[in-house]
């Protein structure tokens, strides 16, 4: 059992933020997200786009975003359960929840923060008529342990940035790596798109367009895949491992069974006070809830978990009261026994 006082649910920029603000109040937090990496969407669909509208930075990547989010919770020592979604929570006679993960794992809190986004996100799967027979037998949405593809023959399908980057990545791993898309231009970054033309040059990459994947070979796992091009014949190439990456869509999963008040396939929350659900200790923060006049900007959701975390502080600490300190007066003291503070101003008499 995992014990903590505030369990987020969602790793995202919200819920990464939440640390942070939480870790000021003393709080101590727990993630769980069901993507292998922190980051949400930021980290799984666009780590190398730019975003115009966090305040103090006119341009920052959204993977960028994602590491200064990590380095300045980091202080406040959150604990992540991550490629596991949050499947069941159970509140307990002391008050407390318990949420388990499909996994089995259990974290205990008297709050939980649903910092989900837009929900639990389901890889967008090719139509393949045997594709369930080979998953997790050489056909994988995620790549997790990239060493697994270490000296494989590696088929990776999609046109954007994920394609892109595991292409290159995967390029100094496996024995072959071969990129097929549906059409000539992708829509990824433009370095990655250079490099990946730099690698196929070099003979590091195999590029095959504009092509689908029709077919999957094999005897209890993967073994070939069968390429169709406009207007050719279908060919046969062998390989160990089908990635296609093609994207994920967002579900709101099994917290839709929550018995969370639901409008507009969001959660609805008391936005007048804290962001409270109809169930008192869960909270919804960032877009994955609705209220009205709701905005789905990573800024609204850092305001909301900021409010959410003071209604937390009361109640983990019922009857104590808590001053707002700035930190520019206050400074920050870390879990991890670090010390930020603003320089002490100098006394000295004039004479």
């Amino acid at each position: 059992m995992i014990k903590t006082d505030i369990i987020i649910i969602g790793a995202g920029p919200t819920g990464l933020f939440t640390v942070f603000e939480a870790g000021l109040l003393k709080l101590k937090c727990h993630l769980i997200d069901a993507l292998p990496q922190p980051g949400g969407q930021c980290s799984e669909l666009y780590p190398k786009k730019p975003i115009y509208d966090i305040p103090g930075f006119p341009e920052i990547l959204a993977g960028d975003l994602t590491k200064n989010l990590l380095e300045q919770g980091k202080q406040f020592e959150p604990g992540f359960t991550l490629g596991e979604r949050a499947e069941t929570v159970e509140k307990q006679e002391d008050g407390t929840f318990i949420v388990t993960t499909n996994k089995g794992t259990q974290h205990q809190a008297p709050v939980v923060a649903i910092a989900s986004g837009l929900g639990s996100f389901e890889p967008r799967k090719p139509q393949l008529e045997n594709l369930a027979k080979y998953e997790d037998k050489g056909v994988e949405y995620m790549i997790k342990e990239p060493e697994i593809y270490r000296g494989k023959d590696v088929v990776i399908a999609g046109g954007g940035d994920s394609a892109l980057d595991w292409s290159i990545f995967l390029s100094d791993v496996a024995k072959s790596v071969t990129l097929i898309h549906r059409r000539n231009e992708f829509r990824g970054h433009l370095d990655s798109v250079e490099k990946v033309q730099e690698l196929k040059n070099s003979g590091k990459i195999n590029l095959i367009t504009p092509a689908e994947v029709t077919d999957i070979i094999g005897n209890g796992k993967v073994e070939a895949i069968e390429i169709k091009k406009k207007d050719e014949d279908p060919i046969v190439l062998k390989t160990d491992h089908f990635i296609p990456l093609f994207g994920l869509s967002p579900k709101l999963g099994p917290i839709a069974n929550w018995g969370l008040e639901i409008e507009k396939n969001a959660i609805k929350v008391n936005n007048a006070l804290d962001y409270q659900t109809n169930i008192p200790g869960i909270f919804a923060i960032g877009d994955g809830n609705f209220y009205p006049g709701k905005l789905k900007l990573i800024l609204c959701g850092f305001h909301e978990a900021t409010i959410m975390c003071q209604a937390a502080y009361q109640i983990i600490n019922p009857g104590k009261k808590y001053v707002l300190k700035y930190t520019t007066v206050s400074g920050i003291d870390g879990f991890d026994g670090s010390r930020k503070e603003a320089p002490k101003a100098v006394v000295q008499a004039i004479s």
